[in-house]
C-alpha cells in the first residue's frame, strides 16, 4: 500500500531576535553564485522507542522544534531571508518554512527496510527540487502512526553546501537540546571569493541538470565489501580510500553501461566528476564555521581506448582530486578560475564524454543529529535532477557506505 501523507500545518518561523540592520544584505560569493538552483535535501529518521522514553507528545515534538528553530535562525540570520537575483541574500526576517504532517499506512520500520525514492520524496518539504528557491530554507516533519517520526530539511545549494548544512542541522539540535549555541558561523566568504561577471557563463549553474525523469537507487556496500574493494591487487594506489574504491567501481559500471548502450567507442571519453570540499585544502585552512559554498569538483578523464580496469580509475581519480590544492584555490580567489570554468563548461556542451558525478557526504557527522530524543536511525537523501549522479553516505553503523546513484529513467 502506497504511503499517504496528510498535511497538518505550514507556517513560517522566524528568527527570535530580529536581524540587525548592517547584516540585512549577504552578497553571495563566486562559488554561491555558480551552484545549481536546487535545494539539499536530508531525512532523518527517528523510531517510537526513542519518543517513548522521552515521553514526548507531537504537540511536544513540533514546539520544541519550531521554539529551537527560531533560536537557531537568530545566529544562521541569512537561512530566514530570501534570495535575490543570484547575487545577494535579503536577510529581512521572512523565515524558514516549517510544515507539520501525519503518515498513514505504513510504518517506519518498513520505509527503512525497503526504501523506495517515491515514498522519499513525499516526506520531504518540497516535491521539486528548485522550486520556488527564493525561501531559502524549508522543513518538514512527519509523524508516523507507528510513533516514529521525520525531520526532512531542504536547504538552498545557493548559499550552503553539504558541510555548511550538517552545521547548521548539529546547531539546531544543540538547541532543541538545550545547549548553548557554541557554533558561530561566519558568513564571508564572498570577501574570499569575491562575486564575478558571468555574463556569458550565466547557464554555468546549470550543467548537467535534466528535466528527465529520474530514478534513483540505493547501493549498500558493508565492511567487508569495501575491504575487498580496496585491496584489490589491481589498484595502482596504496591504500585507496573507501570513497576512493567505491567511486571507481560505479564509475566503471557507469562506462560498461555507456558502451553497452552503444555510447562508448574508442574515440569516447569518459569523466568522473567529484566534488571537493576547500576548506581543509587551504593553507592555512579555512575555519570551519565558514558558512557556504566551498566546494570544487576534481575532474578524472578516461579515453575509450584506456580500458576501464578499476585500479586504472582509481588512480585517475586520486590524481584528479590531489590537484585541488592550494594553488587551485588562490586560482579560485583571484578569478583565474573563470578560465577553467569555462573549458569545463565546453568540454559538457561539446559532448562526446559521459559524465558520472560524485559527491562524499561519508564524514558528515549525520549520525549526531541529536534533537533530544537520540540520534536517528538512518538517515537518507533523495532523488536529485542530475543525470549520473551519485551521494554517498555513510551506512548507520558508519562502516559501510550507502550509495544514491541517479540515472535517467530509461537508463535505470
Amino acid at each position: 500500500m502506497a504511503i499517504k501523507v496528510e498535511i497538518i500545518s505550514h507556517e513560517m518561523i522566524k528568527p527570535s531576535s530580529p536581524t540587525p540592520t548592517h547584516l540585512r544584505n549577504l552578497k553571495l560569493s563566486f562559488l554561491d553564485q555558480i551552484a545549481p538552483p536546487i535545494y539539499v535535501p536530508l531525512i532523518f529518521f527517528y523510531n517510537h522507542h526513542q519518543l517513548t522514553l522521552q515521553n514526548l507528545t507531537h504537540h511536544q515534538i513540533s514546539q520544541l522544534l519550531k521554539q529551537s528553530l527560531s533560536k537557531t535562525l537568530t545566529v544562521f540570520y541569512p537561512l530566514a531571508g530570501r534570495i535575490h537575483e543570484n547575487s545577494s541574500i535579503d536577510c529581512n526576517d521572512s523565515g524558514a518554512e516549517f510544515i507539520e504532517a501525519r503518515v498513514h499506512t505504513r510504518a517506519l520500520s518498513e520505509i527503512l527496510q525497503e526504501p523506495s525514492m517515491e515514498e522519499l520524496k513525499k516526506l520531504q518539504p518540497v516535491e521539486i527540487l528548485g522550486q520556488d528557491e527564493k525561501v531559502v530554507l524549508k522543513v518538514k516533519i512527519c509523524f508516523f502512526d507507528c510513533g516514529g517520526i521525520s525531520v526532512a530539511i531542504c536547504l538552498s545549494h545557493k548559499i550552503a553546501d553539504g558541510t555548511s548544512l550538517v552545521a547548521f542541522v548539529n546547531a539546531w539540535a544543540a538547541s532543541s537540546r538545550g545547549e548553548p549555541q557554541n557554533f558561530r558561523p561566519s558568513f564571508d566568504f564572498a570577501s574570499v571569493f569575491p562575486p564575478r561577471d558571468l555574463s556569458g557563463l550565466d547557464f554555468t549553474q546549470r550543467i548537467g541538470m535534466t528535466e528527465e525523469r529520474i530514478a534513483t537507487k540505493r547501493l549498500v556496500f558493508d565492511k567487508e565489501e569495501l575491504a575487498k574493494l580496496r585491496n584489490s591487487e589491481s589498484s595502482q594506489v596504496k591504500n585507496p580510500t573507501r570513497v576512493e574504491a567505491v567511486s571507481s567501481y560505479i564509475w566503471r559500471r557507469f562506462m560498461d553501461a555507456a558502451k553497452d548502450r552503444g555510447g562508448g567507442t574508442e574515440t569516447a571519453s569518459f569523466a568522473a566528476v567529484h566534488a571537493v570540499n576547500l576548506r581543509p585544502r587551504k593553507s592555512p585552512p579555512f575555519p570551519q564555521h565558514m558558512f557556504g559554498n566551498c566546494w570544487r569538483p576534481a575532474i578524472a578523464v578516461m579515453s575509450g581506448a584506456e580500458g576501464s580496469d578499476e585500479g586504472e580509475l582509481v588512480g585517475k581519480l586520486r590524481a584528479a582530486i590531489t590537484r585541488i590544492d592550494g594553488d587551485f584555490i588562490r586560482q579560485v580567489e583571484n578569478g583565474e578560475y573563470l578560465n577553467v570554468l569555462s573549458r569545463s563548461v565546453d568540454l559538457f556542451m561539446k559532448g562526446g564524454v559521459e559524465f558520472c558525478n560524485f559527491s562524499s557526504w561519508c564524514r558528515f557527522p549525520v549520525y549526531e543529529v541529536d534533537f533530544g530524543w537520540g540520534k536517528p536511525v538512518w538517515v537518507c537523501t533523495t532523488a536529485l535532477p542530475f543525470k549520473n549522479l551519485v551521494i554517498l553516505m555513510s551506512t548507520p553503523c558508519g562502516e559501510g557506505i550507502e550509495a544514491w546513484v541517479n540515472v535517467v529513467e530509461e537508463d535505470g
